[in-house]
């Protein structure tokens, strides 16, 4: 019974995330009262900054194990589409007290070997932005600056890049 609830569940939100759009999809949060910023030198991106991008928002925090594990994956498709007009925003939420010192962040991106732009959200701002209740959480915005898609937790990487190429593949 409960893989038919979850199937449903994928169904809805994959025909959300192939009509977003069209149906008005919703715009998506930006990044206020997020920061100190890293892998971008030190400046603040805005999603004007990035109108026209297809952008990845990555939910995480470095001591959870579920998001090292899809960090792999997001690595991957930053440096696979990044040339093609995609962006990773890590979106650095502390889970524990510890995870709050920009220190620590910026000792897990150094040691993660992450290269797309991360933002610390110590006081949840973003996170809250986005109504966002786990890690990891990836959200797929459109060129336009709609909230077009979300994945919660691991898995579903296929589905994930697909509709990242799908959002690629439409005009700007």
């Amino acid at each position: 019974m409960w893989r038919s609830v979850f199937v449903l569940l994928t169904a809805g939100v994959l025909a959300f995330a192939v009509s977003g759009a069209a149906s008005g999809a919703t715009a998506a949060p930006g990044f206020t009262g997020g920061g100190p910023w890293y892998n971008t030198g030190g400046k603040s991106l805005t999603l004007a900054d990035l109108r026209g991008k297809v952008v990845a928002v990555d939910m995480w925090t470095a001591g959870c194990i579920n998001c090292l594990d899809i960090l792999p994956y997001v690595k991957q498709w930053y440096a696979k589409y990044r040339d093609h007009g995609f962006v990773v925003v890590g979106v650095h939420t502390p889970e524990l007290q510890s995870e709050h010192s920009l220190a620590y962040v910026q000792d897990a991106v150094t040691r993660l070997g992450v290269a797309f732009p991360v933002v610390v959200d110590n006081d949840y701002r973003i996170w809250h932005a986005y109504s966002n209740e786990y890690w990891p959480t990836v959200y797929l915005i459109d060129k336009q600056g709609h909230l077009r898609y979300s994945h919660i937790g691991e898995g579903d990487y296929g589905t994930t890049e697909q509709m990242i190429q799908r959002l690629l593949a439409e005009p700007s």
